[in-house]
């Protein structure tokens, strides 16, 4: 799910920043079928960072709505489903939280589908739910959004092959380059023993990608609280895809 490119945050040599040794998934990872194509073949080429890529992106609150940031409401009702509260802090390589920057979410349904063209797995859709929000953190780097529990769906990838329950992340640093799209995993699932795209990460690095029980965030008579931190670069950087 991760690469990690030499002369990112600092070089490979920094103390500060660089990964240790053991702590990325491969490129190639034969039971994650799909790496086989993904994977390049050819030696990734550094392009140069100019003023575009170092000045932005620049979003702002006005750039949003009012429910862009509750996925339980959509098209005039209610999601079905466990609603739940997912917030958490966006830091940079260096610890410091990243103020102001947007994070865009996509997830299956309750029943474990997605609202999209491409999706066949039978399961029911919910006109009410629409999958997708987004957010921005707040000058403490916080971020919060609700939505409901995602349901688990096969993928073929082999057999009797099913994702853990997910939610994807796609968000922004303090500049474009800094861009990262991982993927939350949930406590305790049942199907992490078999999804490769859990286990390509090593063992030492996947905690990162699951999410807390949060009882201080769990909202009363409404939604279950997780809390999920993520770090965009640096030895502890969450696992990317």
């Amino acid at each position: 799910m991760s690469l990690y490119l030499p002369g990112q945050d600092g070089g490979a040599h920094d103390p500060f920043t660089a990964p240790t040794e053991g702590q990325w998934s491969p490129l190639h990872f034969p039971d994650y079928r799909t790496t086989i194509k993904r994977n390049p073949t050819n030696e990734l080429i550094m392009m140069p960072e100019r003023l575009g890529e170092l000045t932005g992106p620049v979003f702002g609150e006005r750039d949003f709505g009012d429910v862009d940031n509750d996925m339980t409401q959509a098209n005039g009702g209610e999601a079905i489903g466990q609603r739940i509260y997912v917030h958490g802090r966006v830091l940079g390589w260096d610890g410091k939280p990243v103020p102001e920057t947007l994070l865009e979410v996509w997830q299956a349904n309750s029943a474990g589908r997605y609202r999209h063209k491409n999706d066949s797995w039978p399961a029911p859709l919910d006109p009410h739910f629409n999958g997708v929000a987004r957010t921005l953190t707040d000058k403490d780097g916080k971020y919060g959004f609700y939505t409901v529990m995602p349901g688990a769906y096969p993928w073929g990838n082999h057999h009797n092959a099913w994702r853990p329950a997910h939610i994807h992340f796609s968000l922004y640093g303090r500049q474009f380059s800094e861009r990262l799209v991982t993927q939350m995993y949930f406590p305790n699932d049942p199907f992490f023993f078999q999804d490769p795209i859990y286990n390509s990460v090593p063992e030492g690095a996947r905690e990162r990608m699951i999410a807390v029980f949060d009882y201080d965030e769990t909202r009363p008579n409404f939604a279950v609280g997780y809390k999920f931190d993520i770090v965009l670069r640096g030895r502890e950087q969450t696992p990317f895809e």
